[in-house]
């Protein structure tokens, strides 16, 4: 893909809806009884990847058109053995996600994946699923998939996760639904809590107490219907472009604003920015609201602590901002960018200075220092959708063309980026032969 500098944002735009809550509507949907309904719902290769590998053990997941997802659950037990190997694309969360289900399940399945999600840590939702009785195996003692899962019936644990990862904390809840008694798990920030609020919004029993969850088995979920928001992921480039570009004046409307992911917006504050929040509701649990972005002047600043979970998928496009802010950012603790669909921090770093951005690599994140000046260029996207789309926003910031290898990885989670992009900004993307 060809982007060009052609000008500010102006208008308003609707966002697809949200990867995280769409992948979660899906399991639980093919888990319930009878027929559930999803609207807003993601149409994107990850989310497809989840609702195939249902399909292919007995829930039916029908298109109903536009945003909009039927599915026909057979209920807590009713998965069926798949006869073939679960091939989940990109998708981690699918994987992550998924293992925590067919720990429970009484019959042997096998997920894997393309060449980057065969490559992404999956030991941290194999260990605590093998102390709930679940027999996982995987290349390296189970670090990376493929992933072979013999289920039986679990037993409830008191679980201490390292790290602060929704997917880990989805998966032990998700098996939590099978077990006798109760599973508690224990964070050490909270991380997206899109699972909780779904639990809750159909129905099901979940307590909080600090950073402590708990869960007990149940009998049944009943059928329901849910509304997806806006994916605050997807919005995030845009909110950067609008911020960035001079003249720029956006709306965005119907964005998910829920407090764990909109660590982006903390951030963007610190540097100085003013985006304004209106019409907030709350929808199928999910706080939502209209975001209007101006451009105006960044100023460089750090990022680090219980800040980076609620902004980790965000800190590409992040560290575009920062790229075009006046001084120095800095970003720690950054470490789990790492093991994301590739090395993210490598990435940045080597893609950004063909801009011209001077970036230096540290082992958990960046120093960044601030220009007001990009320099078109031609750039890869390491297959990674989140990287092709903070490159597609750099370009357009950028004096003279870029070109971006590989784009159609955006696929993964914003299907039609570009012609978005192309809607608000015409001629701002051209396909290459």
């Amino acid at each position: 893909m060809r982007v060009n500098p052609v000008g500010s944002l102006k208008g308003e735009l609707t966002l697809p809806g949200d990867k995280s809550i769409t992948h979660r509507a899906i399991i639980l949907g093919a888990l319930a009884d009878g027929v559930s309904e999803i609207t807003g719902a993601l149409q994107s290769d990850d989310c497809r990847h989840t609702a195939k590998a249902l399909s292919m053990m007995g829930a039916a997941v029908e298109e109903l058109g536009g945003d909009r997802l039927q599915i026909r659950g057979g209920g807590l037990h009713g998965l069926k053995e798949p006869e073939e190997v679960l091939d989940l694309g990109n998708s981690g969360t699918t994987m992550r996600l998924l293992a925590g289900v067919l720990a429970a399940q009484p019959f042997f399945s096998v997920l894997t994946g393309d060449q980057y999600l065969r490559a992404r840590p999956m030991a941290r939702v194999a260990v605590p699923l093998r102390s709930m009785g679940a027999t996982i195996l995987g290349r390296e003692d189970g670090k990376f998939p493929p992933l072979a899962i013999m289920g039986t019936r679990l037993k409830a644990i008191d679980y201490v996760s390292p790290i602060a990862s929704a997917q880990v904390k989805s998966a032990i809840l998700l098996a939590g639904l099978f077990t006798e008694g109760e599973t508690t798990l224990t964070e050490p920030s909270l991380s997206r809590d899109h699972t909780e609020r779904m639990f809750e919004a159909v129905g099901l029993p979940i307590y909080r107490n600090g950073l402590s969850l708990r869960v007990a088995g149940i009998k049944r979920i009943p059928a329901f219907q849910v509304a997806i928001p806006g994916d605050f992921s997807a919005a995030a480039f845009f909110i950067v472009a609008a911020l960035v570009i001079p003249g720029s004046e956006l709306t965005l409307r119907g964005v998910g604003v829920n407090p764990t992911r909109t660590g982006l917006l903390d951030a963007l504050q610190s540097m100085g920015a003013e985006i304004e929040l209106s019409e907030r509701r709350v929808i199928s649990g999910e706080p939502v609201a209209d975001l209007f972005v101006r451009s105006q002047t960044l100023h460089g600043t750090e990022v680090a602590g219980t800040l980076i979970p609620r902004m980790l998928d965000e800190i590409p496009i992040f560290a575009v901002a920062a790229a075009l802010a006046e001084g120095a950012t800095t970003i720690r603790n950054a470490t789990e960018l790492r093991v994301k669909e590739v090395d993210r921090l490598a990435a940045l770093t080597k893609e950004l200075r063909r801009f011209g951005v001077q970036i230096e690599e540290r082992p958990d994140g960046l120093v960044l220092q601030g220009n007001s000046s990009l320099s078109g260029c031609h750039c890869d996207s390491w297959g990674d959708h989140r990287m092709a789309m903070a490159l597609a926003v750099a370009g357009l910031a950028a004096r003279g063309s870029t070109t971006i290898s590989d784009s159609s990885c955006v696929s993964s989670s914003f299907p039609d980026f570009w012609t978005r992009l192309d809607a608000i900004l015409p001629g701002a993307a051209v396909p290459l032969a």
